[in-house]
């Protein structure tokens, strides 16, 4: 049986080497369209709940109203930005992150470390495996899925994960990326917060 871990480093370190040109040019982009930096990086929870940096391509400039707050994003979010959501070269670095261990090719996706306290103990269990660069929810919605059904389907792919089921992934990520399906629920730039609980 191939090894999961051994797949990530292997397909990880081929796909930078491939991407290679895709990555500076897209690092070009936000530079000269964002300024410094242009790595977007944030704490999320990795393997049993254990936190990571993750690093993304910045997609959002930084913007304030009146009072000193933060605009949201569909205010900050710019138009390259959009593009690179919708074919997900903003996602490329985090092959970085594949490669140094942190991730998993395929697996739930990492979401915010403020959300560990509001699953329910079956949902928590998405973390019982790596997070992934995309995963079997990505695959069926991406963004556009409710939260519960995202979770069920990230704790489906936990209790019926295989190397096979990893390439199946794989392949329809490829199709999902070509059509840009899935980036958004409607009225959000990705996806609305997760409030807590829902099954």
């Amino acid at each position: 049986m191939v090894s999961k871990r051994a797949f990530d480093l292997v397909m990880a370190a081929v796909l930078l080497i491939a991407f290679a040109p895709v990555l500076g040019l897209a690092a070009l982009v936000v530079r000269l369209s964002l300024g410094s930096p242009v790595f977007f990086k944030q704490v999320r929870p990795g393997l049993h709940e254990r936190p990571f940096t993750l690093i993304k391509f910045r997609t959002m400039k930084e913007g304030y109203d009146a009072a000193g707050r933060p605009l949201d994003d569909h205010e900050r979010i710019t138009r390259i930005g959009r593009r690179f959501r919708a074919s997900s070269v903003d996602e490329l670095p985090e092959l970085w992150n594949v490669l140094k261990g942190d991730m998993s090719l395929v697996g739930p996706r990492p979401l915010l470390m403020e959300y560990l306290t509001l699953y329910s103990p079956v949902q928590a269990r998405r973390h019982t495996v790596r997070p992934g660069l995309t995963g079997w929810a990505q695959v069926h919605g991406r963004n556009a899925v409710s939260w519960e059904d995202k979770f069920e389907l990230d704790v489906w792919y936990v209790e019926h994960r295989s190397f096979l089921l990893d390439l199946k992934i794989i392949w329809l990520t490829v199709w999902v990326v070509i059509t840009s399906r899935g980036v958004a629920q409607p009225g959000h730039v990705t996806a609305e917060p997760f409030r807590g609980r829902t099954g």
